[in-house]
């Protein structure tokens, strides 16, 4: 009997259990997919907080200590794969006789390394120009001395006589922030930038030099065995940071260890907890919705499949032998549609990453397609062997001879109670709470192993999402119940004088179609929620980058340069449209040190951007204005505007620098709006003022930064004449390197193959949605058809009222899914805040993607009619015999 009922199922049932499958399938798909594709993106993200660092850990040996005895409890520490002393001197000064001229720095640092240091810690010390060996100056100082390699310098340092040393290289230190960091001291004791003036030494050299001198101390860098700790950056940070306070335990306190590997796992941590919430937040509604859509493909044939129950039950078959067949259906379609959905979710590894595992290990990739497996079982069962025991216990025989809507005209009782109302009061309410300005959707504080996650705040869209979906629903049973009159007038062009008769029909089957409409409309506002999202975070990504380097590509001279706004014309090369000069000092605003900056309000935007949302207070057009206006005025941070309380028009005195007497001149300023953000600007406190006025101000012109704007086009060729052109006497940045360093490890990988993944199957999700439902409606409906065949309508006829119920469907499940999608993206967009940088200001609303996802579904519908209007046009008594 079994064996029958199989047969019968694939024979006569084909599209029911196809439909089925699919729907299984995508939901299986979805869920592996995404989940290995999360954990092999959090490895991702250890592997490039690792390689990020160049110097694993820095541990300073205490005053008084032994370093040799420091350098052999290192080296003897589990993990440790080598060590090597570094001295650290700090110099009163360098001195450099060039050209007839004599050049004297500040003070600033001289490191002794020792043979092979460039071979162990090749990331350390990039050479610009000559050996890469000897004595090498960095890039900074040799500007600032205007050195070269050969050229011999003057080294002072506190309690020594100077020492002169050759030259022999120009090297940059892409690390220095950490190479010279203050060794156990919180992040915010920390110096607020490296020194400027720096020479290494060969270990020998340096001994020789620092021999007399106070003030000397040791460092033992150290590179970590990396390649066993664990994928997950939480748990390597666990494992590091308790490496390090093993060592310091054991060093009795002749060691503090700044331990650099541990701070870059410590953000890479909070960027896979942000990748895991990303996932719950656009993963989790697609794999839901999937299995939604298997159960409305269930639900499309339940009356035929309660109608043959009760015809089983009438030939004498127990309760025990119908829920046997039902176990049967469910286990193939679980069976099926899951080895389906594992075979998609492969194919899209191998497509979109070049393999079906998504990058991580057998176990991991089989443990997530094995979870994705059970998961298909659970929706096959729930689908169809939970509604058979539910008929069997509450559907008699005679029962499974009418049509749903004749057994219950009540409301659903979600309806009756308000539900829908219910959840969307309690989304707003939660969203209030979770967009809130003290708000943290992930808690990491710093030093702390342990990070936190404020899941409630999932509410707030899960909640709309499920509301705003009741609420459409009973707005659909409301049109189609209420609304005959307005459905005939809609009806009577493709139907004739059948209109009414389909109003009726449609206002009949109103609960099958509300379905449909809501599926379809939570299938679209998936695809605009995470379209919307991916498009705004790739927006705010570029602006970051954007806002980081100034603009297409950026020209920095060192500090205390006198290079006037003239010499732009210089950097004019080939494909260059624009050179805008940036003026960038120091200004004190009471005991409080910020940065200057000066620009041409008139031209600034010619080569970078600037957007609204960088401002408050006005646009940034009437704020440019301000400032050409009256030149005294001054933009302030929000920070600034706070502590000292100002309004609009006060006047605000800074000391400035004096060109001309190298001393602090008071200089009065008119506060006019706030700046948030600012291209090459710092992201805490800075002011933005008329470099005219500046100039007059402080009797210099000099710039900082030159502006390049090149049409966001051969930016890295261009950067590199202009390296070329200009040697070591400047820094040149472009916005392809810019954009590569800022991207954290979730921003700049993982968000972008995330994307992939969801947009594909977003597409998929509203066409199945939009079409299989549909078809396996209208295919239940053969009788209805066969019917009205017989007595008398026509094939234009009955076309039309399929057309009317095709094109109900399609508007009302487009227009509420743009509706639910738009309020979802808003409010994931602020409480996912945490995400961007900086905020945006508009959504990015991906148009080409939305019109293909709207395209797709109208396809799907269209072709779900046409297959029904062919069954239509079959003879009615061949179609009532086979029913």
């Amino acid at each position: 009997m079994i064996t029958a009922w199989a047969r019968g199922l694939a024979r006569h049932r084909t599209g029911r259990l196809l439909a089925a499958l699919t729907g299984i399938a995508l939901a299986v798909a979805l869920v592996a997919a995404l989940g290995s594709f999360l954990t092999s993106s959090k490895a991702t993200m250890t592997q490039r907080a690792l390689r990020s660092v160049a110097i694993d850990w820095q541990v300073q040996v205490q005053p008084g200590a032994d370093p040799n005895t420091v350098l052999s409890l290192v080296r003897r520490t589990t993990g440790t794969r080598a060590a090597l002393p570094v001295g650290y001197a700090r110099t009163a000064g360098f001195t450099a006789h060039v050209q007839g001229s004599t050049q004297t720095t500040g003070p600033g640092m001289a490191l002794g390394l020792p043979d092979g240091y460039r071979g162990l810690f090749p990331d350390a010390v990039r050479p610009l120009s000559g050996s890469s060996t000897g004595v090498l100056l960095a890039q900074q100082t040799a500007s600032n001395l205007h050195a070269a390699p050969g050229d011999t310098i003057s080294v002072q340092l506190p309690g020594a006589a100077a020492r002169q040393v050759k030259v022999d290289g120009v090297i940059d230190l892409p690390q220095a922030d950490s190479l010279f960091q203050t060794v156990g001291a919180p992040s915010q004791s920390q110096p607020t930038a490296p020194p400027d003036n720096v020479v290494l030494l060969p270990a020998a050299q340096f001994a020789a030099l620092t021999h007399a001198a106070t003030g000397t101390t040791t460092q033992i860098h150290v590179a970590r065995d990396t390649t066993r700790l664990p994928s997950d950056p939480a748990a390597a940070y666990t494992a590091v940071t308790g490496a390090a306070h093993n060592l310091e335990a054991r060093s009795a306190g002749t060691a503090l260890v700044g331990d650099n590997v541990g701070a870059a796992l410590d953000s890479a941590r909070q960027d896979a907890l942000y990748a895991q919430i990303l996932f719950l937040f656009l993963g989790v509604p697609g794999a839901v919705l999937a299995a939604a859509l298997t159960v409305a493909v269930a639900s499309a044939g339940g009356e035929r499949r309660r109608q043959e129950q009760g015809l089983l039950r009438l030939r004498g078959l127990r309760p025990g032998q119908i829920i046997a067949l039902a176990v049967l259906e469910a286990a193939l379609i679980g069976l099926l549609g899951g080895l389906a959905g594992l075979g998609i979710a492969a194919l899209t590894g191998r497509l979109a990453f070049g393999t079906a595992s998504f990058g991580t290990g057998a176990g991991t990739w089989a443990f997530w397609y094995g979870i994705a497996f059970l998961l298909g079982a659970a929706v096959a069962t729930g689908a169809v062997l939970i509604p058979t025991l539910r008929d069997l216990r509450t559907v008699t025989v005679a029962e499974t001879r009418k049509e749903s809507g004749a057994r219950s005209t009540r409301n659903p009782w979600w309806a009756r109670y308000g539900l829908d109302f219910a959840l969307l009061i309690g989304s707003w309410l939660v969203f209030r709470a979770s967009s809130g300005n003290q708000y943290a959707l992930v808690l990491a504080p710093e030093g702390v192993p342990s990070i936190s996650v404020s899941y409630w705040a999932f509410l707030g869209p899960a909640l709309l999402w499920i509301g705003a979906a009741l609420l459409l629903w009973r707005l659909t049973l409301l049109a189609l119940a209420h609304g005959r009159p307005a459905l005939a007038r809609l009806a009577r062009p493709l139907t004739g004088k059948l209109a009414g008769t389909t109003a009726a029909t449609l206002a009949r089957r109103r609960r099958p179609l509300a379905r449909s409409v809501v599926l379809l409309a939570l299938a679209v506002s998936f695809a605009v929620s995470t379209a919307v999202f991916n498009a705004t975070y790739q927006q705010q990504a570029e602006v970051d980058a954007r806002l980081t380097n100034g603009a297409d590509v950026t020209v920095t001279e060192p500090p205390g340069a006198h290079i006037p706004p003239g010499a732009a014309g210089s950097l004019m090369v080939s494909g260059v449209r624009h050179v805008e000069p940036l003026q960038h000092r120091f200004a004190y605003v009471g005991s409080d040190l910020q940065d200057l900056y000066g620009v041409s309000p008139g031209t600034i935007a010619q080569a970078t951007s600037l957007q609204d949302a960088y401002f408050s207070g006005g646009t940034a057009q009437q704020l440019m204005r301000h400032l050409v206006e009256r030149p005294d005025n001054l933009l302030v941070s929000a920070e600034t505007v706070n502590d000292f309380q100002l309004s609009p028009g006060d006047t605000l005195k800074l000391r400035i620098q004096d060109a001309r007497t190298k001393a602090l001149r008071t200089v009065p300023f008119h506060y006019a709006g706030i700046v948030k953000e600012f291209p090459t600007a710092p992201k805490d406190s800075f002011f933005v003022a008329n470099a005219s006025y500046i100039a007059k101000a402080t009797g210099s012109d000099a710039v900082g930064v030159f502006l390049l704007d090149t049409g966001g086009s051969h930016q890295q060729h261009i950067a590199a004449q202009l390296r070329a052109k200009l040697g070591t006497s400047a820094t040149v940045t472009d916005l392809t390197q810019t954009r590569g360093a800022v991207g954290t490890s979730l921003t700049s990988v993982d968000l972008a193959g995330l994307s992939r993944i969801e947009l594909a199957f977003a597409v998929l999700l509203a066409t199945g949605a939009g079409g299989l439902v549909l078809a396996l409606g209208l295919a239940e409906r053969r009788r209805t058809f066969a019917i009205a065949t017989v007595l008398g309508a026509r094939t234009r006829q009955l076309r039309g009222m399929v057309l009317t119920e095709a094109l109900i469907l399609a508007v009302a499940g487009l227009a509420g899914g743009a509706l639910i999608g738009w309020a979802l993206s808003e409010m994931l967009v602020k409480v996912l805040t945490g995400v961007f940088d900086p905020p945006p200001a508009t959504l990015a609303v991906p148009g080409a993607y939305l019109a293909l996802t709207a395209l797709a579904a109208l396809i799907a519908v269209l072709a779900a009619a046409l297959n029904g209007i062919r069954r239509a046009r079959r003879p009615a008594v061949e179609e009532l015999r086979d029913l």
